[in-house]
């Protein structure tokens, strides 16, 4: 049996709800993730999913290592997440290489997590962390999808202070996604992060109670 009808069969036997929470580079969906979290969603974050798949020993950092060379490990052995980035994000023909070589093994292993707290908690309100769900078009794989928004501009800040590049590398990282205004449209819940915390934290909560009326409507 296939990951994918294993993942069909856990999404028919149990009433779990999926919720993709995306936005655009540097817009705090791990804020808000984190929000979600301690009101009682179960998280499953595509970032972590990727550092996972590429430790050392993994199938997937072979893969990279065999494309990009071995000037893309550390000494240690592990993957140099910001000379990787600095290659792909500048060139869209390795980036998809890149992800064509990363998203199977992500893949799996999500599917892998959701059968184990569908196991655990049959209505489980799981949200799925996921940066590219609509540059990759995994709407299929949630429920309803959640944005968290803020204006290109304070993404560029953001991020510009988050990795310390210039402002000139951070738009180019924003050329690789979908403009967050267009995911917006795309999406069924959108959360304003261009806010004070508290604001942002009853956006959040708010939802939460959405949420838990649409999961007991399943």
């Amino acid at each position: 049996m296939s990951n994918i009808q294993q993942f069909k069969n856990i999404r028919d036997r149990y009433k779990i709800f999926l919720l993709g929470v995306t936005g655009g580079i540097a817009s705090g969906k791990t804020t808000v993730a984190g929000m979600l979290k301690d009101l009682g969603a179960h998280t499953i974050d595509f970032d972590m999913l990727a550092r996972h798949v590429v430790e050392p020993g993994q199938p997937a950092l072979k893969e990279i290592t065999a494309i990009f060379g071995k000037e893309v490990l550390l000494k240690d052995g592990h993957l140099d997440r910001k000379k990787l980035a600095g290659i792909v994000f500048r060139d869209e023909e390795k980036r998809k290489k890149l992800e064509s070589m990363t998203h199977p093994y992500i893949f799996e292993e999500f599917m892998r997590r959701v059968g184990e707290i569908a196991q655990k908690d049959p209505h489980a309100i799981i949200q799925a962390v996921i940066p590219l769900l609509f540059e990759v078009k995994l709407q299929h794989l949630v429920d309803k999808i959640l944005v968290v928004y803020v204006p290109k501009e304070r993404q560029i800040e953001r991020l510009v202070m988050r990795d310390g590049i210039t402002k000139e590398d951070a738009a180019d990282r924003l050329k690789a996604q979908l403009p967050i205004s267009e995911k917006v449209i795309y999406s069924d819940f959108m959360i304003n992060n261009d806010c004070p915390v508290e604001e942002t934290k009853k956006q959040v909560g708010d939802l939460w109670q959405a949420l838990n009326i649409i999961q007991k409507e399943k």
